[in-house]
Order: structure tokens, then sequence, then C-alpha cells
């Protein structure tokens, strides 16, 4: 496995070599691989574990932000939990090759698009140590070489993990170099990682915006953004207020560190009187800080002197934690533009009875994820049939929503005739 022993361009170089084999890997050898991979991270769980370890407690003592550490930890169960989506992976069937469409011109050329990887792509993310073996192993299945740059923060867990995946990989017959680790974690590498011009076919970074700004200033290397989550629900008039109920806190308590986590629940004032009380006090008793309009904190009843006022930097904010900005709207097409204004275009939800509201809700609402009467925490490409995820673009060129094995292709027009010329 390649690390940064090497130089950044010496082993994305090393990658490059080992896509051109890996584009053309048969199926079989690609599920063997990922078998060995999630038998040998199972196998070697107490190194990995004792690994994460190391960089939890490093982490703790940086007092880093309880949503950072919550990501940043591995358990005996989150492990598995990677391992069989590894498992997961190899059942899906392989997208390389598959034929898009075809077609037969006027003078008898066929055509056919048919997939192929993008080739070689690198993955820049903060404290997510589960990332480096989810992208390396849709990359695997995908037929492209990775690039992994991890954080300083999760740096021992990425090490084991990438060279697990790795050594696996290459032991049932992947190519040397499919999976490398670049793991120095300073500004520079990122630069010279996101300019390797016609060596690096893609970059998609998962972390926040400082990430995402950085890459923004140097990158020439195309990027797809799997950016930050300010997701909504809406609470619209005549909604079922139990499923209202149980859906906001499940969107905001459920793991309130990932990016489909809600950070403002939206609620029409016609529904706000009753629903307001009641949902509000169950929040706060799950241990939820509300920040809140003026409206809201009139409906709130005796917890009103305990409230947070909101400020116009709340709805523009992902938390990462257990806050929550509450508003008051009067109709369905102000919450479509609150959402429109301060959403990340990533996941939102309406709570309602009414056909005509939720039609205009996933009509209106740019988002790359829309619900109705569900929880956001559904955006994931596991829960989705994709047996993981690289993460979420908001982009909508070439990949919205869970970026999986199709995202990580693209395709080639192949045209077979019988000597035609054009004339």
């Amino acid at each position: 496995m390649a690390t940064t022993a090497q130089s950044v361009a010496e082993v994305c170089a090393g990658a490059r070599r080992a896509s051109r084999s890996l584009a053309q890997l048969d199926t079989t050898t690609k599920n063997a691989a990922l078998n060995a991979m999630a038998e040998d991270l199972e196998r070697r769980a107490p190194e990995i574990l004792q690994a994460n370890a190391r960089d939890t407690e490093a982490g703790e003592e940086a007092e880093l932000h309880s949503g950072l550490l919550d990501r940043l930890r591995l358990t005996e169960e989150r492990l598995a939990g990677i391992a069989s989506d590894v498992r997961a992976i190899a059942a899906l069937p392989d997208p390389v090759g598959q034929t898009i469409e075809g077609f037969r011109l006027a003078n008898g050329l066929d055509v056919r698009r048919v997939r192929v990887p993008l080739g070689v792509v690198a993955v820049v993310y903060e404290a997510r140590p589960n990332v480096t073996v989810d992208c390396s192993a849709l990359c695997l299945k995908s037929g492209n070489a990775i690039v992994l740059r991890g954080s300083s923060t999760a740096a021992h867990s990425n090490t084991v993990l990438a060279q697990v995946a790795s050594e696996a990989a290459v032991g049932a017959g992947v190519p040397e170099g499919a999976i490398s680790i670049v793991t120095g974690g300073d500004r520079d590498e990122l630069r010279e990682l996101a300019t390797q011009d016609g060596v690096v076919d893609l970059i998609i970074p998962r972390g926040g915006e400082g990430l995402k700004n950085a890459l923004k200033q140097h990158a020439t290397v195309p990027v797809m953004y799997a950016a930050a989550g300010n997701c909504h629900v809406f609470v619209d008039a005549g909604a079922d207020l139990d499923d209202a109920l149980a859906i906001a806190i499940n969107a905001k308590v459920q793991r309130p560190s990932v990016c489909n986590a809600a950070e403002t629940l939206l609620v029409h004032a016609d529904a706000a009187g009753e629903f307001l009380p009641r949902a509000l006090r169950e929040l706060r008793e799950r241990g939820v800080e509300l920040r809140v309009d003026g409206r809201t904190r009139a409906m709130s009843g005796e917890l009103a002197d305990s409230l947070a006022d909101a400020t116009e930097e709340d709805w523009a904010t992902e938390y990462h934690a257990l806050i929550l900005a509450v508003k008051v709207v009067d109709s369905a097409d102000e919450a479509i533009d609150h959402v429109n204004q301060y959403g990340s275009g990533h996941s939102e939800a309406i709570v309602t009875g009414s056909t005509e509201s939720a039609r205009a809700f996933t009509a209106g609402v740019d988002a790359a994820c829309v619900y109705v009467n569900a929880s956001t925490r559904f955006t994931d490409g596991a829960v989705f049939g994709m047996g993981a995820e690289i993460g979420n673009s908001t982009q909508k060129l070439h990949a919205r929503g869970p970026i999986g094995l199709r995202e990580l292709t693209t395709y080639k027009f192949v045209a077979e005739g019988s000597g035609q010329v054009r004339e």
C-alpha cells in the first residue's frame, strides 16, 4: 500500500497505473477482494480498535466537538457494520460494462453507451474512519483506483484501515496501488493532491465548509462536493401531529452529528398552537437546545423563559449537535422559500396530510433528497440499497444525492460498423 513515504505525486502516479488494470478486472476477482476485505476487518478488529482508541483519546484531550468525536469513534458494532456494508457492495451488480442504451443509425452503424470507471478518485475527508473502507470498497467494485487523504485527527485509524483494505485486495488479485493513502495532513499536501491534472480524475471532499473552501481555492482537478447538510423538517397545517413529532425527534436526536440530521424545524401557524408546546417539551427532555423565533416563544408556554433567541446565523448553521432552530411560518410557500434560502441542498422533509402541499414542497424545494411524511435520516447510500456511499452530493453534475457505484462511473460510446465512412 502506498503512503506518503512517497510523495503525493508518486502515490497518484501509482494509482493511475493501477487504474488501467483495475478498469478491466473481472467481477469475480473484485467481489473476492471485497469479501476478503470484510473478513480481515473482522479478524483484525482488535488492532483497528486499538488504533482508533489512540485517535479518540487524542481527540478528547484536544477537546474536539462532541459531533466530531462521535464520527471519529469506532466500536465493535460499528466495525461489524462497516464489514457488512462491504459484503453488501460485493453482492451488488457490477456497473462496469453495463449498456445504458443502444441504437442503430440509418447507415447500419450500431452505437452503444457503456458504463466505464472514472479512473482515479481521490477522497479527502475529516474525522470519519468508516469513510476509509466505504470509499475503498465502492471504488474497487466500480473499477476505480482510490487515493485517500484523511485528517490527522483520525490518522492511526485511517492508516490501519487502509492497510487492511489494500492488503486484502492485493491478496485477492487486485493490482498494487489500487488503494492508497496519504497521511501527512497539511495544506500543502492537499494542494498538491488537488492539482494532479491528468492523473487524478475526480476529488470528492467529505467535510465542512473549511475543507470545501480550501479545495475551491486550489483545485484544478474536477471536484464533486459531498457537502454539508443544513436540513429541515416542515410540519404543515393538517399534519398528523403524532407522526410529525416522531419524525422531528428522529431527524434531530437519533444521530445529531451526521449530515442528514435536521437543524431547523418549521411549523405552520395553523398547527403551531397545538404542536409546539408538546414538541418543544419532548425535544428539551431529550437534551436538545432550542433556538426559536418570537412566534415560537409565544406558543411555548412554561418553556418560554428557557429558550434562546434564534439569530440569522442559526438558520444557516449545521450544528452537528443537539441544537435545533425553530420557526413558525404562515404557509407551505413560506417554508419552501426558507428552505431554499438557508438549506444546503441535502435533505428536506414535509409532514402533511395535503397532497397539494406535498406536491408543492417536492417540486419547489431545491435539494438532492426530499421526503414526504418521513425523516431526513434516510438519506444514506446503504439505506438506499447502494451498499454504502462515498458521500452525498448536493451538486447537480454529474451525480446528486448518495454517491454509490453508478455515480463512480462515466460512459463511453462504442460504435460497431461494417466499413461505413462518412460522406
